[in-house]
C-alpha cells in the first residue's frame, strides 16, 4: 500500500514568529515531524506542502519531498486542512499518476511525538477495513457536561442537554470525554478525494497521554526545555523534604511520605541518561543524623539516584539562576 506521510507547514505565525521553521534544540521544528515520519515502520514517502521556498529548501535539506509550492488561496489563516489535502493528494494523482492508500497528517508544531503512535494508528487502518480514519485524542480538562451557551439577554442553556440537568451531576457520573489533539490524523486517501472529508463517517480513537502541540511562546519554551532534558547526560539536583518527599513541618523526617508525581519524574530523568543528586538539609539545624533512615525511605520508595549529600543548608529562600521550578517540572512531563 501507499502510505504518504504529509507535513503542512505554512509559512508566517501570528502567536509565535515562523514557528515552524524557528530553532528548537538546533534544529527547525518543521525537522522534527520529518524525522518521525522517516522512523516510522510504514510509511513510504514524506511530502512538506508550503507556501514558502525557504520552508521548502529547508524541508529537502531534512529529506522530505516539496513537489509543489502551496498556492496562497491555500495558505490563509482560514484555509481548511481539507483544501490542503485535496490540493496535494489532487496534484500527486494528476501529475504523478501516485495515488496514495492511507495518508498521515502530521502537524509541524509537534516536534515531540512517539514514533510507536504513529505506526499504531497506521494499524488501526489497516486492520479496520470499515474505518475511514483514526484521530489522536487527549483526555479532556474541562467537560462539556458543564458548558453552557448564553443568549444576548443573558439567558443560559446548557450545551449537552441528552443527560438531564447533567450540569447538577458529579464529574466522576459523567462519561469520560475526549478533545483531538490534532498530533497525529490517519486516514484513506479516498476519504479526501471521493469522500471530500478530512475524516469520513467512521472515525476511529487514538488516546494519547502527552500533549505537546506549540501554539504560544510559553508552550515553545516547554517543549524545548524538555527536548534539551530528554537528551540526557546533564546533572539534576533535587531537594528531598517538600519535592521527593512530602514537607513535614516538625522536621521529623522518619514518617515523611513519598511526592509519588516528583520521584515518577526522577526515575525517567535517570532513566534517559541524566545523572541525579539528592541534596537534602535533614540535620543541619538539630544536628541529628538522618543518613541512614533517608537512605532506608529513598529505598523503599524507589528513588533512582547517583549521589546523596547531606549538609544543605536550610533557608528560608533559595536563588538560583538554574532553578526549575517543581510545577515546570510537571508540566514538562504532562504529570
Amino acid at each position: 500500500m501507499n502510505i504518504l506521510a504529509v507535513i503542512p507547514a505554512r509559512s508566517g505565525s501570528k502567536s509565535v514568529k515562523d514557528k515552524n521553521i524557528r530553532n528548537i534544540n538546533g534544529k527547525p521544528m518543521l525537522a522534527y515531524s520529518i524525522e518521525h515520519a522517516q522512523k516510522s515502520r510504514y510509511i513510504h514517502r514524506i511530502i512538506v506542502s508550503t507556501d514558502s521556498q525557504q520552508y521548502a529548501d529547508i524541508a529537502k535539506e531534512y529529506g522530505a519531498e516539496v513537489p509543489f509550492i502551496r498556492p496562497a488561496e491555500y495558505a490563509t489563516d482560514t484555509a481548511l486542512d481539507y483544501d490542503v489535502f485535496w490540493h496535494c493528494l489532487e496534484y500527486l494523482k494528476e501529475e504523478e499518476g501516485y495515488e496514495a492508500d492511507i495518508v498521515v497528517q502530521l502537524r509541524p508544531t509537534y516536534p515531540i511525538r512517539d514514533i510507536k503512535d504513529i505506526d499504531a494508528m497506521i494499524e488501526m487502518l489497516l486492520e479496520n477495513k470499515e474505518a475511514d480514519s483514526v484521530r489522536s485524542l487527549a483526555p479532556a480538562r474541562e467537560i462539556p457536561y458543564k458548558m453552557w451557551h448564553k443568549d444576548e439577554d443573558g439567558r443560559i442553556t446548557p450545551l449537552i442537554q441528552e443527560i438531564p440537568e447533567c450540569y447538577n451531576m458529579p464529574r466522576q457520573e459523567l462519561p469520560k470525554v475526549y478533545y483531538q489533539n490534532a498530533c497525529i490524523d490517519v486516514f484513506r486517501g479516498s476519504v479526501v478525494l471521493e469522500k471530500h472529508s478530512m475524516s469520513g463517517d467512521y472515525i476511529l480513537g487514538y488516546e494519547m497521554a502527552h500533549n505537546y502541540d506549540i501554539d504560544t511562546e510559553e508552550e515553545f519554551q516547554r517543549a524545548e526545555v524538555y527536548l534539551e532534558i530528554t537528551k540526557g547526560k546533564k546533572r539534576f539536583v533535587f531537594d528531598i523534604d517538600g519535592v521527593v518527599a512530602q514537607f513535614e513541618p516538625d522536621l521529623d523526617y522518619k514518617v515523611a511520605k513519598p511526592n509519588d508525581k516528583m520521584i515518577k519524574i526522577i526515575n525517567h530523568l535517570y532513566e534517559l541518561g541524566n545523572e541525579i543528586v539528592l541534596f537534602t538539609a535533614r540535620g543541619y539545624v538539630t544536628g541529628i543524623d538522618w543518613s541512614g533512615i533517608t537512605q532506608e525511605q529513598l529505598g523503599r520508595w524507589g528513588v533512582k539516584y547517583h549521589q546523596l549529600l547531606f549538609g544543605k543548608p536550610n533557608a528560608d529562600y533559595y536563588i538560583d539562576d538554574k532553578m526549575l521550578e517543581i510545577n515546570k517540572l510537571y508540566n514538562i512531563f504532562n504529570i
